[in-house]
């Protein structure tokens, strides 16, 4: 390909890129009276920068092939930030590796562009197969904790087996987004957890979090429900007691797992309204204070 073409195909598409991000949305007005819908996805694996996935450099890349795949761009943790919604975004790359990235918009309809470095998250001496699915909450102890699926190879399996997992609640912490602390993975007395959220106060002095525990990588087993339980410390974050505050029901919506969504709770007044997602579709879970 000769310089000139190249230019020409990079032009094109930096300028579908742009067209794509600032894109405007559209409500669509039917509705259930709850909420609205809106036509386009707000992010999806276009929307990765295209100086992630492409060499931009002639010299080393004169035919311009997309280096670093990105498959998609999912389960994202939601928070307002200096007046912007953020997005801490599962980026997931053809190799199936995921990475974490924020997106930002200002209204959190549209336009949302990614920031030009995805996040550093750094390791523990147990180091990370995979990260994802982080939920991000601001608490009043002054952080912003974004607690994320650590995954990692299941170190009981035979060395046949490449694919059963371990997946416990990794934690981390920043005031900016940017820099991020690592703490210690989350300690509980179930064998796996997914989908932990960290409630944004103190609850009798502790560190409370919303668990959803289970026996198995993929199988809830016993485990699937919404769970609950303090912890004194969140640097080394131990939860003695887990008590299942939501279980998992035959013939409903939440049969076969059940756990909180990518948000924070929501404080209002004496009641926090709780996202739950489960198999089947997104409803609204509230706990009164009694809970505590």
């Amino acid at each position: 390909m000769t310089r000139k073409k190249f230019d020409q195909k990079l032009k094109k598409i930096f300028d579908e890129y742009e067209k794509l991000i600032t894109h405007k949305n559209e409500r669509v007005e039917k509705s259930n009276g709850i909420f609205y819908r809106y036509k386009y996805p707000i992010l999806t694996a276009e929307h990765a920068p295209v100086f992630w996935r492409y060499d931009l450099d002639y010299n080393s890349n004169p035919y311009l092939l997309e280096r670093l795949g990105v498959n998609g761009a999912f389960n994202a943790g939601a928070i307002e930030f200096n007046g912007k919604i953020l997005l801490g975004v599962r980026v997931e790359g053809n190799d199936r590796k995921s990475f974490l990235a924020i997106a930002e918009s200002q209204n959190g309809i549209d336009n949302f562009r990614f920031w030009d470095y995805p996040i550093t998250m750094p390791e523990t001496e147990n180091p990370d197969t995979n990260v994802y699915d982080v939920r991000f909450v601001k608490h009043e102890d002054g952080w912003i904790y974004g607690l994320f699926c650590t995954e990692r190879k299941d170190p009981d399996a035979p060395q046949s087996d490449t694919s059963a997992a371990n997946a416990q609640c990794g934690i981390a912490r920043t005031k900016d987004f940017v820099k991020w602390e690592r703490l210690a993975d989350l300690k509980t007395k179930s064998p796996q957890q997914r989908n932990v959220v960290l409630h944004p106060e103190f609850v009798k002095g502790k560190y409370a979090f919303y668990t959803r525990p289970q026996d198995g990588f993929i199988d809830a087993g016993t485990g699937g429900g919404i769970g609950w339980g303090l912890s004194e410390s969140i640097e080394k974050a131990v939860i003695d007691k887990e008590v299942i505050i939501d279980d998992k029901v035959y013939h409903t919506i939440k049969e076969i797992k059940n756990g909180l969504t990518n948000t924070s709770p929501k404080i209002t007044i004496n009641i926090f309204l709780v996202l739950q997602y489960n198999t089947l579709l997104l409803i609204i879970f509230i706990s009164h204070q009694p809970l505590f």
